[in-house]
This record gives C-alpha cells, sequence and structure tokens, in this order.
C-alpha cells in the first residue's frame, strides 16, 4: 500500500510504501530533507510532527531493531 505524506513545511506530497496497515516512525522529505514523526493507518497520514536528527535516528534504530524481530521469529 502507497501513502501520500504532504510536508507540513515546502508542501511537496511524497510517497511511502507500507507493509501494514499502521505505521508509526521517522520519514525525512525528499525535497526539504526535514525531519518528521509520522503515524499512518489504513492510508491516512494521522500525525506528522518535526523532530530533530538524533530523534529520527531513533526511531529509525527502533525501526530496525521491530524488523529484525519479525525476521527472527519467522525462522
Amino acid at each position: 500500500m502507497m501513502a501520500k505524506i504532504p510536508c507540513p513545511d515546502c508542501g511537496v506530497i511524497g510517497s511511502f510504501s507500507l507493509a501494514d496497515e499502521v505505521y508509526e516512525g521517522p520519514y525525512k522529505c525528499w525535497k526539504c530533507r526535514k525531519l518528521y514523526k509520522i503515524l499512518i493507518e489504513r492510508g491516512a497520514v494521522k500525525l506528522c510532527e518535526p523532530i530533530d536528527e538524533m530523534e529520527f535516528e531513533r526511531l529509525k534504530s527502533l525501526g530496525d531493531l521491530k524488523r529484525k524481530s519479525r525476521g527472527g521469529d519467522e525462522e
């Protein structure tokens, strides 16, 4: 599923590919490079708040850990 994310800063519409109906995590605008924490439910953006580089990296690391643990569960 693809979600459309309007950047609150520059207004450009970005696309985000989703594996699940719900996603919560980091997002970087492809045009202005601003960082956000987003929540998407069933293709609709429910939250898009600005974050700093440190929080972006923290959320990214958490997402990586979640993906690794899901992959490990399937083996």
